[in-house]
């Protein structure tokens, strides 16, 4: 799945855009409770459906950027790092964001930066893995998967994941975070990390959350992690029950979506379990809405 076709790195050179390709990093289900925070079942299950657990199905997206010989890539999914026991608490598929970096001939150790909204385990798990070990054995030591990587995280969110300051007790795991952390480049509100890609706060889901900003031949393509997590969730009062501070995700989301619409940027979600590309519109009642 590709955000932009038609084009290569020489092109992108030229013109000094990036090419940006989706990568699916594998799928996972979550509470669907959890995921639409105050909206009642009777809603929400009319947009998704729920199994026996009352999970939903998920996706963990990230972005593929490359221009010339530079090679970035916008989070990682939930890694390979999990007993049996956990994958099965979230149906985790076994694949990882190593699997689709293959699937286009991309050797991880070729990844120059490594951009992460926030270090939520499903978006930073997979920074690190075991190299095929026991993930029962806690005594075990992770590795970095991008090991020529600088990884590109505010600060906030780096002080707070370290400190573990969550609603959830088991997301900012330490076995993702000690083993980057002489890889880390901290970053304080909005920043360039490299010629035609920013980050910008999008505080909400954490605090330290941030969105990635990508300057494209077909406009910039913008990547907000959890403030719009699937296609539901243009809804005003769609957040999951893990945000930090819910009333900041309802007013960066709706500040978030007008500009959008105002600068015709195109979004990609991270959980998103079908197109994860997306436009806000407005429809016929004036009601913001995602569509593919």
């Amino acid at each position: 799945m590709s955000v932009m076709t038609g084009m290569n790195d020489t092109d992108a050179t030229a013109t000094g855009a990036w090419t940006c390709d989706v990568l699916r990093a594998g799928s996972l289900r979550l509470d669907g409770g959890g995921m639409f925070g105050i909206i009642p079942k009777s809603m929400w299950s009319s947009w998704v459906e729920a199994d026996d657990a009352n999970r939903i199905d998920l996706q963990t997206n990230c972005l593929l950027l490359r221009r010339g010989g530079r090679t970035v890539l916008v989070e990682t999914g939930c890694g390979d790092k999990w007993s049996e026991k956990e994958r099965a608490m979230y149906a985790l598929e076994p694949r990882t964001v190593v699997d689709a970096l293959r699937e286009r001939d991309v050797d991880p150790a070729s990844i120059d930066t490594v951009i992460v909204t926030h270090l939520h385990f499903d978006h930073a798990g997979g920074l690190t893995t075991f190299g095929g070990g026991d993930p029962d054995d806690r005594d075990a030591s992770p590795s970095l998967v991008f090991p020529n990587a600088e990884i590109v995280v505010q600060r906030r969110e780096w002080d707070d994941a370290l400190a573990n300051r969550s609603t959830m007790t088991r997301t900012y795991l330490r076995s993702h975070l000690d083993p980057i952390a002489e890889r880390v480049r901290l970053v304080d509100g909005v920043a360039d990390v490299a010629p035609g890609i920013r980050v910008e706060p999008l505080p909400g889901h954490t605090p330290g959350q941030q969105g990635v900003f990508v300057e494209t031949t077909r406009g910039t393509v913008v990547f907000p992690g959890d403030l719009l997590p699937t296609i539901h969730h243009a809804h005003h009062s769609a957040a999951t029950a893990y945000d930090m501070e819910p009333y900041e995700t309802m007013q960066v989301k709706r500040r978030f979506l007008e500009r959008t619409i105002d600068e015709d940027l195109t979004i990609v979600l991270d959980h998103e379990p079908g197109e994860p590309t997306v436009r806000a519109r407005r429809d016929e009642r004036g009601r913001i809405t995602l569509v593919p």
